[in-house]
């Protein structure tokens, strides 16, 4: 089997500019492990800055906590004074450098250090909107160095309208900067597991079979006769198993196509080799008849003119094998084409005469349709010989086949009509497929097959669209609806007075 290259990576550029390589994955198990971390590390992501804000506030209550009860046990002393090694053991223990309380609308200071010149922001804990929550850490980490913080919340441990603490931010942005590195961390990780998870399991109920299915499809068009390129259907009831199931049909289908192809090609070959034969004999047979024509028996000069017959029949069937068996048919050449002399020239060819089965033109003179002119005469030749065939020697009416023609919308519609026995029912779920759809004993049932595909060829179609005890109606569609041409105007000579 030969080797199917993998596809490029690089894009053509247009000329004057340098091709470049997408870095891109190509393969389909490679994007699909990226997109999955990076949407499952997306979605960690959106939820960083809620859990920042959370820690950073549940960090200032902590402080707020420890310097509420840091102030309860300065107070504690019965003289109500605190010395300095006690007050700055207490703020130390706090992380904070002033405590004050509010109560009955005077703010009381209870803890101090030494006065510090640097002025605080503000963090009221009380009251605080959605917007500023989420972006108060962001704000903390790069907001600048040496900064100190005013922190109000409502105290747990003793009476007050509200508890006051100021203290340096350096403490909580370093809080804040390890526990975001942390949040990262465990975020990529988890992102990690649950893209290798989530990739795994797409891969194995969709990459994997995919992957199958596209082996099978690429070993089966380099050898259609490998029998293991066919895909084997797993039994799966989803999307994935119908794909399968499909492909099996469509192989096997396929398969049975190139075969019936391989068939016919070496058909038509054999029919090349019969057909010169019988025309020699053909032309033997009628050097023979006028020999025995010439003799003057009424026995013989009866049956001569059957046994022409039969010989040309039998030319004409190895002929119409013989140009099926092509390997295709020429693009047609269309161009308009008057169709009444289109019709008479093909009912000619076909057979049809004023004595027998007659062709009733029921259009315009002028009319005229889109098509090449020799397909065309195939494709009449073909219907008004079927025609013919089958009104031939019926009983009680006398053969005709009526030929009108209409414009539906963009498509020129030629509709032919008999009165003929009507297509027998064994024939009409085969009548467009070679070698089973004729309709009469001996025949190959190749002329409505080509002629259907000459008409798909034109971008048109053929079809039966009545049959019946009371005729058949067949409409061959071509595209266009040409002007029929205008009359050409005569001048008349003036003449002397």
């Amino acid at each position: 089997m030969a080797d199917v290259p993998p596809p490029s990576t690089e894009t053509t550029a247009p000329a004057g500019r340098p091709s470049r390589r997408w870095l891109w994955p190509g393969g389909l198990s490679a994007r699909l492990l990226i997109l999955t971390i990076l949407f499952v590390l997306g979605a960690g992501l959106f939820v960083v800055p809620p859990t920042l804000a959370a820690f950073e506030e549940q960090w200032l209550l902590d402080r707020i906590r420890a310097a509420e009860l840091a102030s309860t046990i300065a107070e504690a002393d019965p003289a109500r004074k605190v010395t300095a090694p006690v007050r700055q053991q207490l703020l130390a223990n706090a992380g904070v450098v002033s405590v004050a309380v509010q109560t009955d609308g005077m703010r009381r200071l209870i803890l101090a250090a030494p006065r510090d010149l640097r002025s605080p922001y503000l963090v009221d804990l009380r009251d605080q909107k959605p917007v500023s929550w989420l972006t108060a850490p962001f704000q903390t980490l790069f907001g600048g160095d040496d900064r100190m913080v005013r922190v109000i919340a409502e105290p747990r441990f003793r009476s007050g309208e509200f508890i006051d603490i100021v203290m340096p931010e350096q403490p909580l942005k370093d809080a804040l900067w390890g526990y975001l590195v942390r949040l990262l961390a465990i975020t990529l990780f988890v992102s990690i597991l649950a893209g290798l998870a989530v990739y795994l399991t797409l891969n194995a109920f969709l990459v994997l079979p995919m992957q199958r299915i596209t082996l099978a499809m690429e070993r089966f068009r380099a050898d259609p006769e490998d029998p293991a390129a066919r895909v084997s259907p797993s039994g799966r009831r989803d999307e994935i198993g119908r794909a399968e199931s499909e492909l099996a049909r469509m192989q096997a289908d396929l398969l049975a196509a190139l075969n019936s192809r391989a068939r016919l090609a070496a058909l038509g070959e054999a029919v090349a080799k019969i057909n010169h034969d019988l025309r020699n004999m053909l032309t033997s047979a009628q050097i023979a008849s006028d020999r025995l024509a010439a003799i003057g028996d009424p026995k013989v000069a009866q049956a001569m003119p059957r046994l022409e017959r039969a010989l040309d029949r039998a030319v004409t069937l190895a002929t119409d094998v013989l140009a099926y068996g092509k390997t295709a048919e020429a693009a047609p050449q269309a161009q308009a084409l008057p169709l009444l002399a289109a019709l008479e020239a093909a009912a000619e060819d076909a057979g049809l005469s004023d004595n027998g089965v007659r062709l009733i033109a029921r259009l315009e003179k002028t009319a005229q349709v889109n098509a090449d002119p020799d397909q065309l005469h195939r494709i009449l030749v073909n219907l008004l010989r079927n025609a013919r065939e089958a009104m031939e020697g019926q009983d009680g009416r006398a053969g005709q086949v009526q030929a009108s023609l209409t414009a539906e919308g963009a498509l020129s519609v030629l509709r032919l009509a008999d009165n003929g026995p009507g297509v027998p029912e064994r024939a009409l779920a085969h009548l467009f497929q070679p070698f089973s759809g004729s309709a009469r004993r001996g025949g190959t049932g190749l002329g409505l097959a080509i002629s259907r595909e000459l008409a798909q060829a034109h971008g048109g179609d053929l079809a039966l669209v009545k049959t019946g005890p009371e005729g058949s109606v067949f409409e061959l569609s071509l595209p266009g609806v040409p002007e029929a041409p205008k009359p050409k105007r005569t001048r008349k000579k003036a003449t002397e007075a």
